[in-house]
């Protein structure tokens, strides 16, 4: 099994462009359907699993969707299928794009899984309760015990969270000998007490005291109760790898819970000091067209061009 320190290391040095891109599909959205990408497939996932659907089917399917959205955004399967591709054209672009951002990058073994992967589908069971509530109850950002809190505009909710913590953990689960589908299950799952408890971040926690882990444990529990008996007892049985980074699970875990909750503060940090320039320039606004050259002499008469 591989090491939890030895391979990990290189791989976290490899791997946050790809995960700030998937991290992006919190803030995706498409005229279909409310909600973000994240949160939609936060719901999907769920109405899967309740549906019946092991976690690794769900994990591979969702990952693949996911590392594909980081360059298609809301380009999907069933609007391609609607735009009149067919399956296997719609399989050669969803690969093209995951070979562009994730080739190189995740372990070889995920990476084959990924082009393995069938698209995500859409059960016909509704998703439990508190999959709604999440996608509504915003995070807290950052916070600290005595500190006033720092508010970012707009917050990601709950769902978004919890699906990247998912889609993050069983990308790396490989390189911790992990299961990836226990390790997408527990990043699911692991704020089910946040459906009812809103989120003050750690000052909040702290303050909570000696109640914190009671109140935690009661709130599980009450939406552990709305899934089916073998569900509840499958999250129930991961819920405890939390507790330490010392097993496969939990290191790979809390690798992708801190990646992604750091990613977030990354992201509200680029947009405020986001440029003109580089729009412009870095991302080549202006792309190169037949009409390139008379779109920047507009700009360039306009006062426009950095």
């Amino acid at each position: 099994m591989t090491s939890l320190l030895e391979a990990p290391t290189g791989r976290y040095a490899a791997v946050p462009g790809l995960l700030r891109e998937v991290g992006d599909l919190k803030r995706v959205r498409t005229a279909d359907a409310d909600g973000s990408m994240a949160s939609r497939a936060f719901t999907r996932a769920w109405a899967a699993l309740v549906d019946g659907a092991g976690p690794a089917a769900v994990a591979d399917a969702e990952t693949a969707a996911a590392v594909a959205g980081a360059r298609l955004a809301g380009i999907d399967a069933d609007v391609l299928a609607v735009a009149g591709l067919a399956a296997e054209e719609t399989r050669a672009v969803r690969d093209r794009a995951i070979d562009e951002v994730a080739a190189g990058v995740l372990h070889p073994a995920t990476l084959a899984r990924l082009h393995a992967a069938p698209a995500p589908t859409t059960a016909a069971t509704a998703p439990p309760a508190f999959v709604a509530a999440l996608c509504r109850q915003p995070r807290a950002g950052a916070t600290a015990p005595g500190r006033a809190r720092l508010i970012t505009e707009p917050p990601e909710d709950h769902g978004e969270h919890c699906w990247a913590v998912a889609v993050y953990g069983a990308l790396l689960a490989e390189d911790h000998g992990a299961d990836r589908g226990e390790a997408f299950l527990l990043g699911l799952a692991h704020h089910l007490h946040n459906a009812v408890l809103p989120d003050a971040g750690f000052a909040g926690e702290m303050l909570l005291g000696e109640h914190l882990d009671a109140v935690v444990d009661r709130l599980t529990e009450r939406e552990l109760a709305t899934l089916p008996d073998a569900l509840a007892d499958r999250v129930r049985g991961l819920l405890g790898a939390r507790a330490d980074a010392d097993t496969p699970l939990g290191a790979t875990f809390h690798a992708a819970d801190v990646l992604d909750r750091v990613l977030q503060v990354h992201h509200h940090a680029r947009a405020a000091a986001f440029t003109a320039r580089e729009a412009l320039v870095d991302l080549e606004l202006v792309h190169a067209s037949p009409v390139q050259a008379h779109q920047n002499a507009v700009l360039d008469a306009a006062g426009l061009l950095p």
